[in-house]
């Protein structure tokens, strides 16, 4: 007599879920990421228009004025009757430095007035690559629109101011060094924007203090003695900065590396405030 016996059934295996990738955080992603949430906001691609807008429009407009006062035989003052056609050309920088600064400020406090930045410090947790990301990221795009808006303007510029005092050629002594730093300049505005932003995490207090240290603040220094003036107010942001692209020189102002210099320490001691704010503080 034979005897079945019963095998038994196997166990039921849990099914597995399926493996997710690890995605190691490095610093070509967060460049990505922060280039990505940068083009998906509409105040940046209006707030770039108008700064391109600016630099051409007041460097034409400048430039027409200094052939309308030229050929009718008006009078011009003095700062104005000495340009030249980079001079001209560069005339919109003061208008395009504030809209690229506020831009620049709002990429970084933005995060922060809408709480956005948690969410952005638990995918980075070691949180400096995101300030240094945002500086970079922001600080080439503001030196390319500084490049593409000086160059539009330049040649028809010198083509306005062709038979005037004020022509002067790419070629020319300085032309071309002053052209390239105030594209510079621009970007490297840019750069403090995003770092005084990060710095004061505060829209409102990022952009004042931008305007009063870009615009009001040489102002004030000018109501000093005139022993302390003419030392104190080359080393300002906005002095040193202008020095970079200036295509003449006085006593009393910087040469163009020396003011690169300066201006490139400004830049790095609101930075190396905006890192330490960062890091030792929660968001």
């Amino acid at each position: 007599m034979s005897t079945l016996t019963a095998t038994p059934a196997p166990a039921d295996v849990p099914a597995q879920p399926p493996t997710r990738p690890v995605y190691k955080v490095t610093g070509r992603r967060v460049l990505r990421s922060e280039w990505a949430k940068l083009w998906s906001l509409r105040s940046t691609w209006i707030t770039l228009a108008l700064a391109l807008v600016f630099l051409i429009a007041f460097g034409l407009i400048a430039a027409a004025q200094y052939e309308s006062r030229f050929s009718s035989g008006r009078h011009m003052d003095g700062d104005f009757a000495n340009s030249t056609a980079v001079s001209l050309s560069l005339f919109g920088t003061n208008f395009a430095q504030l809209a690229l600064g506020v831009l620049g400020v709002l990429v970084a406090a933005g995060e922060y007035s809408t709480g956005m930045i948690r969410s952005t410090l638990v995918g980075v947790p070691r949180r400096l690559p995101v300030l240094w990301a945002k500086a970079a990221v922001f600080g080439v795009i503001a030196l390319v629109l500084g490049l593409v808006g000086i160059f539009i303007t330049f040649p028809i510029a010198s083509h306005i101011v062709a038979n005037t005092p004020a022509a002067l050629g790419i070629g020319d002594p300085g032309a071309l060094r002053s052209l390239l730093g105030g594209a510079l300049y621009l970007g490297l505005v840019g750069v403090i924007g995003v770092a005084l932003g990060a710095l004061l995490r505060s829209v409102a207090g990022g952009i004042s203090v931008l305007v009063a240290s870009l615009m009001l603040v040489p102002g004030l220094v000018s109501l000093l003695p005139s022993s302390w003036h003419d030392h104190v107010k080359q080393f300002l942001p906005s002095e040193a900065g202008q020095s970079m692209f200036a295509v003449h020189h006085d006593a009393h102002t910087l040469t163009p590396t020396t003011g690169l210099l300066v201006f490139l320490g400004w830049a790095a001691l609101v930075l190396v405030g905006a890192a330490w704010r960062l890091k030792r503080t929660d968001a």
